[in-house]
């Protein structure tokens, strides 16, 4: 017979240890609603059967220093999204470990039977309807009102845990950004998109009415999945020895060769420029870790003062004062 355990319990024992691994955000989504809203053959079940439990894990973004570097600098070193994997892949283990019910990290990975453009499962949504993130004007990122933004990973079990609820209120639009679409039609992430992959609308109540993201666009500058194909179909199509020789030891092509020989996760890094004028990403309180560390500073030294005052009241209760 299985061991019973609390699940609020393990729910918290859970939290505990993605945030002892570096997490900022965890959150449990509402297994029905993902089924229910999940494109066919996308929903949680489709990957692990039996699944009753859906666990969202959020991890912070880059240094206050990425974001004040150049964009090509900024493109190499902004994206902490393999920590996010890391940890619920741990995640995943720790349940099966210590509590003995089957579970698996999800992987983000994109769908081979359906291209490179649609994800078996999308992370997003699973963190989304947890309440660790809501989505934005910017190509419908999301973003957290302490956290701003962050990258998110998933672990499915066969272990009932109770669901949380998504975010009440999304931070996104900001008033400033709301100040700016007043003005001129477009917000911070609209106005510095490098190829204009973003538009919409803020309605009268100064809510998103409309989002609307052109993948393609973006994806033909940050995210080439096609790029590897891209280059050895060039130098096939090549007309001469020089020709060819520029096809795959171009200055552009030579980064991905770099990046295969070297392991790296991600052959080519993102934009991020629509983050980088985010007022929420870059004026959440605890979205870089600068923020975070003078917030735990000041909880140690209010923990501190706290500690030394109930010692003061204890020394005069001795004393009979």
């Amino acid at each position: 017979m299985a061991e019973k355990f609390d699940p609020e319990e393990v729910k918290q024992a859970c939290e505990g240890y993605v945030k002892k691994k570096g997490a900022l955000a965890f959150g449990l989504a509402n297994l029905e609603t993902l089924e229910r809203i999940s494109p066919p053959g996308c929903g949680p079940s489709s990957m692990l059967p039996k699944v009753k439990s859906v666990l969202c894990v959020g991890v912070g973004g880059g240094t206050r220093g990425a974001w004040s570097a150049d964009a090509k600098t900024l493109a190499y070193i902004g994206d902490t999204e393999t920590m996010a994997y890391r940890i619920a892949y741990g995640l995943a283990f720790y349940l099966e470990a210590k509590f003995g019910y089957r579970s698996i990290f999800v992987p983000p990975d994109m769908d081979p039977e359906k291209g490179a453009r649609v994800p078996m499962q999308s992370m997003k949504l699973h963190a989304e309807v947890a309440g660790i993130g809501a989505r934005s004007m910017a190509g419908d990122i999301l973003l957290h009102p302490e956290y701003g933004m962050m990258y998110y990973a998933s672990v499915f079990t066969e272990m009932e845990l109770p669901p949380d609820e998504p975010m009440p209120d999304n931070p996104c639009p900001h008033s400033s950004c709301v100040k700016l679409y007043r003005q001129s039609g477009q917000t911070p992430c609209m106005r510095f998109c490098p190829v204009e992959c973003l538009s919409g609308s803020i309605g009268n109540d100064d809510k998103v009415a409309e989002m609307n993201y052109d993948a393609h666009a973006c994806a033909e500058m940050s995210q080439q999945y096609e790029a590897i194909p891209g280059v050895l179909l060039d130098t096939l199509d090549a007309k001469d020895p020089i020709e060819r020789g520029m096809a795959l030891h171009g200055p552009e092509n030579q980064v991905i060769w770099y990046k295969l020989a070297i392991g790296a996760g991600e052959l080519l890094a993102l934009c991020y420029e629509c983050m980088r004028v985010c007022p929420i990403t870059q004026t959440a309180p605890l979205s870089n870790p600068i923020a975070r560390g003078a917030g735990m500073r000041q909880k140690i030294v209010e923990a501190e003062a706290a500690a030394k005052a109930e010692h003061t009241v204890e020394q005069a209760a001795e004393k009979g004062e």
